[in-house]
């Protein structure tokens, strides 16, 4: 039979696409557009918004698959399996797929992965805040190749990660997901892992596009009320440096409504701006269910035909994560003219390219991933992604505070270790992953994986010390663990659907810090030992209360498997903490939202009562050893509006330990044209030192990372005196440089660049 141009891996995968979308009926084409969510319709939790009332039971896949099939939804992460027996039905299954329709097309398998892949008995790494407190792309990059090579092992195609949302309030339960408050943090740090991802052939997903986070009320689903001058300068630069700089080939639309018009129906921003202006060919995904929440939940559409057509002609593809508004009503659309077929070609046409691409449609493809046909073991805890979450965690621990002598602790110490999370491995998970999103519906179901708690990890790290539960008074320090136990929907304190009122710690969890520590009346210290205060959340909590009280504050946000020993590591010492907060903590409970990038009016003055200054600033970190920062200089003092500069300083370590520096550089603009952030985030540099090594980081700086939208759409530079400020957080600048912008205002676009690089040279 002679090869059709389609099943030619040697031509263009478009080309391959357009030739085989060519050849299908309109049925075969919206089968590419559906997916199926095999075992979700059972008795248990739900772990998608009204996955129960949705879920379509006793679904006729033999009437189904006979024109196709674009997704698999979560054959692994939607209940506990064996992974190598798993991923022999998974083959079988496309196998099943692959014959039923006539070009012997495979469907794409979908899976989480957010903090490892959520599957049972994979790693658990620590969440993206976690990531965000690394300040380290590289080491997300290769965690992220690792969970992509563990994804591939067993079957899987896309990965629905990365979260690029900006925390705007920490209260929003989903603020464990995302990596911090600054834009250029969760640019950075996600492209890092979207750059991981695809390297191992997974598509990875930018999510949630876009506006997630800034809801009003910090409530899950809410309206998101912004002008798009918040919306260009903060929300949208991570997407863009994730699809420019990162290749990202697929983005979920977000269940919120910017200004009363739903992400899911919005042509401006799914066609207009993501593939007109910024060039984005790949596949748009609907979030779980978001195409019939414009029906039910929005009010936008009428019928599930009319939400298909809205979603399909503002630019979703496929709909997720099962068949509903795009089988049968979007069927009835487009025959009765509701919608051109054209539409959906367009659409059709990006998913084939994608299966071209991933290899779906060539002659020789194969169901069988590596793992069961090479009939070997499939481990996905294998020790270099357990190294690798090991290195994430420990990476991730931020010192907040520190009396001299308090930490390390000696080894021969007698440590009383308490709190509600001292012996609880709840403690290092977060909401996506296994344990805590499925295996909580299964009680007697074990971990899969070895999680050590924080007493566990304690005795292994001291074992010479005399280790005690509970508030012994006797004891020469008292270590006291509290946080979030993360959950679904309001099954936590932290996580999808967990959001919080205010800021004070959950549980009542602060009445027991005020036992050990002292109440907000008391003007001392309670009597007893030393306290270190040891916090597992998925979001900052406020912490005024105690601020200066505790011998030692850390704070570790979801760390994962290995998060255990990373604190107890840096609790004995062997770990010199080097983490920085990737959103400030709090005074005061109720004192948010407070984020940093807020403009003169946003800061502290006599107009109000009330003070937003953070307890812990964005960027604050401590270390054991300490730190001289010398010889900072700018290379010109004034340069165009297309101009450069770099900003350099010496860092040496003058501490008797080696020990990281994280170097980070803010932009001041004191005059604009509106109102502007008096510290932004534009760079910043790990600098590890032996003692009394030292560094010279340089930071070329492009006029381009001052550019700021002054009206929607159009985006300058323009001229006038800047700070380049060297700083160790947002609230600690160690060096502020005047620069000056010369030259005419410069309207910039999305060729801009986004990235400040930072060359870190040992002296």
């Amino acid at each position: 039979m002679e090869q059709q141009t389609w099943q030619d891996p040697s031509r263009p995968a478009a080309e391959r696409a357009a030739d085989l979308l060519g050849r299908l009926t309109l049925e075969e084409k919206l089968a590419q557009l559906s997916s199926i969510w095999p075992n979700s319709d059972g008795d248990g939790e739900d772990v998608a918004p009204l996955q129960g009332l949705l879920t379509e039971p006793d679904m006729d896949l033999d009437a189904l698959l006979p024109h196709g099939l674009g997704q698999l939804t979560r054959p692994f992460g939607t209940a506990p399996v064996e992974p190598a027996e798993r991923a022999r039905s998974l083959a079988a299954e496309q196998r099943r797929i692959a014959a039923a329709n006539r070009h012997g097309i495979p469907a794409i398998a979908h899976e989480e992965c957010l903090t490892g892949f959520t599957a049972w008995q994979a790693t658990v790494l620590p969440t993206p805040l976690a990531w965000g407190a690394t300040f380290d792309p590289d080491l997300v990059e290769e965690a992220a190749a690792l969970i992509g090579a563990s994804l591939r092992e067993v079957g899987i195609h896309q990965g629905l990660s990365p979260v690029l949302d900006v925390v705007r309030d920490p209260r929003w339960g989903r603020t464990e997901e995302a990596i911090g408050e600054d834009p250029y943090l969760v640019a950075t740090i996600a492209t890092g892992y979207v750059r991981g991802l695809e390297s191992s052939g997974v598509v990875a997903t930018l999510k949630h596009f876009a506006g997630y986070a800034s809801s009003r009320g910090a409530r899950n689903h809410a309206p998101v009320a912004m002008g798009p001058r918040e919306l260009a300068d903060v929300v949208l630069p991570p997407f863009e440096m994730g699809l420019r700089e990162g290749g990202a080939r697929s983005v979920m639309a977000s269940y919120v409504d910017l200004d009363g018009v739903p992400s899911h129906s919005d042509s401006w921003l799914l066609t207009q701006l993501l593939r007109e202006e910024w060039g984005f060919t790949g596949t748009v995904v609907s979030d779980y269910f978001g195409v019939t929440f414009l029906e039910t939940s929005h009010g936008v559409a009428g019928s599930p035909a009319e939400a298909a057509v809205r979603a399909l002609t503002a630019g979703v593809d496929v709909e997720l994560p099962a068949v509903r508004a795009y089988g049968i009503p979007l069927l009835k659309a487009v025959r009765s003219g509701d919608v051109p077929e054209s539409v959906v070609d367009r659409s059709v046409l990006r998913v084939l390219t994608q299966k071209a691409e991933l290899g779906l449609l060539d002659p020789g493809w194969s169901p069988e991933p590596p793992a069961v046909r090479e009939d070997r073991p499939v481990d996905l805890d294998p020790p270099v992604l357990r190294d690798a979450a090991r290195r994430l965690a420990e990476e991730s621990v931020v010192l907040l505070e520190h009396r001299a002598g308090a930490l390390p602790l000696a080894p021969g110490a007698r440590i009383a270790v308490t709190g509600p999370f001292a012996d609880e491995a709840a403690a290092m998970l977060g909401c996506y992953s296994f344990p805590r999103h499925v295996g909580l519906e299964y009680p007697e179901l074990p971990l899969g994986v070895a999680v050590p708690t924080l007493l566990e990890s304690l005795r292994a790290e001291l074992p010479d010390a005399e280790i005690t539960t509970g508030a012994d008074r006797d004891a020469d320090v008292i270590v006291v663990a509290v946080g979030d136990r993360s959950g679904l929907f309001g099954r936590g304190t932290s996580g999808e659907g967990c959001d919080a009122a205010d800021l004070e710690l959950p549980e009542n969890q602060g009445a027991l810090l005020d036992e050990l520590l002292g109440g907000a009346d008391d003007a001392g210290t309670a009597d007893g030992p030393p306290v270190v205060l040891v916090l597992f959340t998925g979001r900052p909590y406020a912490l005024g209360r105690w601020a200066g009280r505790a011998a030692a504050i850390v704070q570790a946000f979801f760390p994962g498997e290995e998060g255990g020993p990373a604190v107890a590591g840096v609790l004995s010492g062997r770990v010199n903490p080097s983490g920085r907060l990737p959103v400030g903590v709090p005074v005061h409970p109720g004192g948010q939202p407070a984020g940093y990038l807020a403009p003169p009016l946003g800061q502290v003055g006599d107009q109000s009562s009330i003070d937003p200054t953070p307890l812990y600033p964005f960027g604050h970190g401590l270390s054991y050893t300490s730190f001289e920062w010398t010889g900072a200089r700018l290379s010109t003092t004034a340069t165009g509006t297309d101009g450069t500069a770099d900003a350099e300083v010496t860092v040496t370590n003058t501490g008797d330990r080696a020990g990281t520096e994280v170097v980070q550089l803010y932009l001041h603009d004191p005059v604009a044209a509106v109102v502007r952030p008096v510290n932004r985030l534009i760079g910043y540099a790990r600098v590890d030192l032996a003692p009394g090594a030292a560094a010279r980081v340089r930071f070329a700086f492009h006029a381009d990372l001052a550019a700021y939208t002054v009206a929607p759409g159009r985006r300058v530079t323009d001229p006038g005196t800047l700070e380049l400020r060297l700083a160790a957080s947002s609230g600690d600048i160690r060096h502020a440089l005047p620069l000056t912008l010369t030259g005419p205002e410069r309207t910039v676009g999305h060729d801009r660049r986004l990235r400040c690089p930072a060359e870190v040279t040992p002296l």
